[in-house]
């Protein structure tokens, strides 16, 4: 049988429109997707993974234990608060967006995607807009998942807050705890992310960066007896404090700095401080960024 042409010449896209919102949504499912490794081989999703399942195994092993002691026990202080389970997992918390930004950012660089993003509705402050929705929002699985799932197996466990206002003050708490330490992360990580496109360096250069604040500051205040006000530049300490003052627990032995040492107001200024450096950079680099389209 011969081949036949039924229809020539140019067809209209006659499918929804969704515009500018939905570029975006594009991009952050797409960015999504490729930070988990979905749709490529199984070694590109092997760190995303792991990064994630380190999160969740403390809170998974405090659910068993509360499960398995007897009553006098779970409520002797045995098990975390929800605001120091946050200092079992800190490490993977940033190394998972040591791993994220750069690889939102850098490989469009990189690869030239870049070009072809920005020659759709989307502009440069929506494109990263989009990809910083994507960190946090990837970064939430390991800053907000664990602390939820503790605070629904103890109430089924009874060791959980004792009635319906006391949970949701509870669970409004551990959403902003998250928020407070996801922004941060996600803005530092996106900020060194901007200044190379090669996602390896990125990444080490962030692995090594929080940790290595945690140290600077603590031989500065420690050992050579300088100002607690230098622990603000403690990157991965400064919202752990922050979500314990938002906690409440201050003053309960867990708290990393002791309010008369620095207050709460310097924290939340630090912390705006550190967000908003971070982003002006990353805006600086991409605004000043030649785009072959």
């Amino acid at each position: 049988m011969s081949a036949q042409i039924f229809d020539r010449g140019y067809r209209r896209y006659d499918g929804p429109r969704t515009g500018v919102r939905g570029a975006v949504r594009t991009l952050v499912v797409h960015s999504s997707r490729s930070v988990l490794g979905l749709g490529r081989p199984a070694r590109s999703k092997a760190i995303p993974i792991m990064t994630i399942a380190f999160a969740y195994l403390p809170a998974i092993a405090f659910i068993g234990i509360a499960a398995l002691l007897p009553p006098d026990v779970k409520n002797a202080g045995f098990l975390p608060t929800y605001a120091g389970y946050y200092g079992y997992v800190i490490a993977a918390i940033y190394l998972f967006a040591a791993f994220l930004a750069p690889q939102i950012l850098c490989n469009d660089r990189r690869t030239g995607l870049l070009g072809v993003y920005l020659a759709s509705p989307l502009t440069r402050p929506l494109y990263l807009l989009g990809k910083g929705l994507t960190s946090v929002i990837m970064l939430t699985l390991v800053t907000l998942g664990p602390p939820l799932l503790m605070l629904v197996a103890f109430s089924l466990e009874s060791v959980g807050p004792g009635s319906v206002g006391e949970w949701a003050k509870v669970l409004v708490r551990i959403v902003l705890s998250s928020l407070v330490m996801g922004v941060l992360f996600t803005s530092i990580a996106l900020g060194v992310s901007a200044a190379t496109d090669r996602s390896m360096v990125a990444s080490a250069a962030i692995a090594l960066l929080i940790p290595g604040s945690a140290i600077i500051t603590d031989v500065l205040v420690y050992e050579a007896n300088f100002s607690p006000l230098l622990h603000l530049g403690n990157l991965p300490g400064l919202p752990r404090e922050l979500i314990f003052r938002i906690h409440a627990e201050t003053g309960s032995g867990e708290n990393l700095w002791p309010p008369a040492d620095v207050a709460t107001g310097w924290l939340c200024l630090a912390w705006m401080l550190m967000i908003t450096t971070s982003l002006g950079f990353l805006w600086f680099r991409y605004h000043r960024l030649l785009v072959r389209r």
